[in-house]
């Protein structure tokens, strides 16, 4: 009698071993692995969500500085646009005493959502004037970006330099137009 108890015992214990290990592989590595899973696809929507409510919350000063971007650059009307930033070229030239020989403006409408108004100007003095020209140029509040310099010297010491840059100023098409 005893034999057959144990064999039942034995029997018993391997089908629940053998319950056990499928149980484990069957439902609880799946629902360990989901479990893992859902946790990081949380966590990455929590910082996603941090993120949005920082965003939210600078809206209003984003905007502020848009508008204010927007303002301090070029109007879209040509000749004011042209006749703002020939005024500052007078007011660098004054400042650094460089001689501008030549400056011709340019525009370009590649883009629907802005115009570049392009500028070349050639000039000439000493190494100050030239520097301090560049230097006005860089940091004027007009929004201009200077896309090629070239400065070669005319003489053999090199004291009279001459100046030949490229420049472009940015204007904004307002979307209503």
């Amino acid at each position: 009698m005893e034999s057959k108890r144990r064999k039942r015992l034995l029997a018993v214990a391997a089908i629940v071993c053998v319950a056990a290990v499928a149980g484990d592989r069957l439902v609880l590595s799946p629902l360990h692995d989901l479990w893992t899973t859902r946790s990081e696809r949380i966590a990455e929507l929590e910082k996603s969500l941090s993120k949005g409510r920082l965003l939210a919350d600078r809206e209003e000063a984003m905007r502020e500085r848009w508008q204010e971007m927007k303002n301090r650059g070029l109007p879209a009307e040509m000749s004011v646009s042209e006749d703002r930033i020939l005024k500052s070229v007078g007011r660098w030239v004054r400042d650094s005493r460089l001689g501008v020989t030549s400056l011709k403006p340019r525009w370009m409408d590649d883009e629907e959502n802005f115009k570049k108004l392009e500028f070349r100007a050639a000039a000439q003095g000493g190494m100050e004037s030239v520097a301090r020209f560049l230097y006005e140029l860089e940091t004027d509040p007009l929004p201009l970006k200077v896309e090629d310099v070239e400065i070669a010297a005319r003489d053999e010491s090199g004291d009279m330099l001459t100046l030949a840059v490229r420049f472009t100023g940015l204007v904004l098409v307002d979307e209503n137009e």
